[in-house]
């Protein structure tokens, strides 16, 4: 007989002593109950790890880290980084935001807030405006800003020597300084978008106030300009041809409003887009903005992130280089003849937003007409044999018949006036035996009556046989009329190619887009030709000459959308923006009418029957 003997355990105080007795488990569980525990022990240790994790996750906010450079690459060059030139260049306007601050601003959410305003209200139903500005607001060389500075930026870019291209936004506006820091402005009629007219950045009136409108584009602050915002220029260096490599920006430690995060921005230029990209390959730079990134996501360790902006790009018919563009007939037909699907897929890897309207719903927001032009390359050509264009050798052509003098009364010796001028042009233009002297004096005289009679016996069996005749008499009869009505040629027959130029800058998107209006436009058979111009030649001589037959361009609308410096005839030379040389009577009164209109749904009104009219005279292609 076995012996065995039972020895009680005490068990120790606490519970972390208690946990010892899990050591006696093995010996009490058989194999069963032993995986049973033990699974359930490691899906409690796992869950209560994961619960830990939320729980940090959940009350742990994640902050950008204070400091650090950045370092962005740009194609082109900056031209002005000034507030008074900036809106018409992407790389100014980005410098300016950073390195000047304005009256008001966009937040984060894409709404207009105060920035040096530190109070405003608006008086008269929208026509006054009483800005107060904040007093803690210093410019980068420690001026305080002060009303002077305002009234200086805002007459300067009304003082029409400079064109501004944001004049007309400030044509009608008067300002007056009530105090120091006090600001009153006064509307001819009342602007529901002047808020983001407002958002203008200001100059420093101590530093510009003594620099005359001649010198004002060429000044060095242009390119070493002093602000009063987040960041100011540390350095700006040029190569030995005089252009800007590299822009660096450092913090403004002074500045009023929240302070950056970064300690610097470098902005690095590149002469194009190859060199742009490059340059991310050879991690010179650690962000750039580009229209394809196709190629840069396979190749290079790019972040890829995608915005929309309030901006569209057309193609703009310019009917004063072109008669045919004066037809609504030829310009609908042309934008049948595109295919926007596919210039969006071809150029923008379906990336973009096909438009038929300059009327961006997700900005105006409100249901605006839809075009009824779709593709129809049938439709195109149909229209344009309506408007006698034919094709020969796969060619569009308006067939001109010759034109000719029309000659209808006798004309004899002692006879003068327009019709014998007419008369000494065409045996003018004839064999130099008939009138050697070629006299033009709209007198019939002895050598106009002797240059007759050569006329009559060079063609004597048309002109003296029929009546007998071996000598000619000098005199302008019927049969002498007939053969000069003949010959005497204004202009030959001719077959006029339908051909169109089409204008652009020197940016691969819209050089692409511009090919590929070429190559849908010849396969209905047109006649087109791509002219590709630095941006600055655009924006200084084509768009201000207005130079160009059609012309691939952007538009960028504001948040608070106002279609009026786009298509009001007012807009049509420059500095407006009315690239069409667009004038519809109606159109203008909408525009105008919805400019003043406080009430949101009755300006979209307006805006929708606006939008109705210019679609139907297809001024532009709205492409996306």
């Amino acid at each position: 007989m076995s012996k065995f003997s039972l020895k009680r355990i005490k068990p120790k105080k606490g519970f972390l002593k208690n946990l010892a007795l899990l050591k006696f488990l093995p010996r009490i569980l058989n194999k069963k109950e032993k995986l049973f525990f033990f699974t359930f022990f490691i899906l409690f240790i796992i869950s209560g790890i994961a619960l830990i994790i939320t729980l940090w996750h959940d009350n742990t906010e994640i902050v950008p880290a204070k400091g650090g450079i950045l370092r962005e690459g740009v194609a082109g060059q900056p031209r002005f980084i000034n507030p008074v030139y900036a809106s018409s260049n992407d790389i100014d306007r980005d410098l300016v935001n950073l390195i000047y601050s304005g009256l008001f601003k966009y937040n984060s959410k894409g709404n207009i807030v105060p920035d040096l305003v530190k109070e405003y209200f608006i008086e008269e139903e929208g026509k006054i405006y009483n800005l107060i500005l904040r007093q803690d607001a210093l410019f980068h060389d420690g001026t305080p800003l002060t009303a002077d500075d305002v009234m200086f930026t805002i007459e300067t870019i009304q003082n029409p020597d400079l064109q501004s291209p944001i004049q007309t936004q400030w044509l009608d506006v008067e300002i007056e300084k009530v105090s120091d820091y006090q600001i009153r402005l006064s509307l001819k009629n009342p602007y529901p978008a002047f808020l983001e007219t407002l958002c203008l950045k200001i100059l420093p009136s101590h530093i510009w106030q003594d620099i005359s409108s001649q010198n004002f584009p060429l000044c060095s602050y242009n390119f070493q300009p002093i602000g009063s915002g987040p960041f100011k220029i540390k350095t700006a260096n040029k190569d030995k041809k005089g252009k800007i490599t590299s822009i660096v920006l450092e913090k403004n430690n002074d500045y009023y409003g929240k302070e950056p995060y970064l300690s610097e921005i470098s902005f690095i230029f590149f002469e194009d887009q190859n060199a742009l990209l490059k340059a991310a390959e050879n991690n010179i730079i650690d962000s750039l903005q580009i229209a394809d990134s196709s190629n840069l996501k396979d190749l290079y360790k790019f972040e890829e992130y995608n915005y929309t902006l309030p901006r569209y790009y057309a193609l703009f018919f310019n009917p004063k280089e072109k008669e045919f563009l004066t037809k609504e007939e030829v310009r609908a037909a042309l934008t049948y003849a595109i295919n926007k699907e596919e210039l969006v897929n071809q150029v923008l890897q379906n990336k973009g937003e096909i438009i038929s309207s300059p009327f961006l719903p997700d900005f105006y927001h409100f249901q605006g007409t839809t075009s009824t032009i779709k593709y129809n390359k049938e439709k195109a050509l149909e229209i344009l044999e309506e408007q006698d264009f034919q094709k020969q050798e796969g060619k569009l052509v308006k067939v001109k018949e010759a034109e000719t003098m029309n000659f209808s009364k006798t004309l004899e010796y002692g006879d003068q006036g327009k019709v014998v001028e007419y008369l000494q042009e065409c045996l003018a233009g004839l064999d130099d035996e008939i009138y050697p002297d070629k006299e033009i004096s709209s007198y019939f005289g002895p050598k106009t009556k002797e240059a007759v009679i050569n006329f009559q016996e060079k063609y004597a069996d048309e002109v003296l046989s029929p009546y007998s005749l071996s000598e000619g008499t000098g005199k302008v009869g019927p049969s002498t009329r007939k053969k000069l009505n003949q010959v005497c040629v204004i202009s030959p027959a001719e077959n006029i190619p339908l051909e169109l130029t089409i204008t652009t800058s020197q940016d691969e998107m819209l050089i692409k887009t511009a090919e590929n209006i070429k190559q849908q436009w010849e396969e209905i058979g047109l006649t087109v030709n791509i002219e590709i111009l630095p941006i600055t030649e655009i924006k200084q001589k084509t768009i201000k000459e207005r130079d160009y037959e059609s012309l691939v361009f952007g538009q960028v609308l504001g948040m608070i959308p106002d279609p009026f410096p786009f298509w009001h005839s007012s807009q049509r030379v420059y500095p407006g923006l009315n690239l069409s040389y667009y004038k519809n009577e109606n159109v203008d009164k909408l525009l105008e009418e919805a400019r003043t209109e406080t009430e949101k749904e009755k300006r979209f009104e307006k805006y929708a029957e606006a939008e109705e009219l210019l679609l139907k005279d297809s001024p532009a292609i709205f492409l996306y």
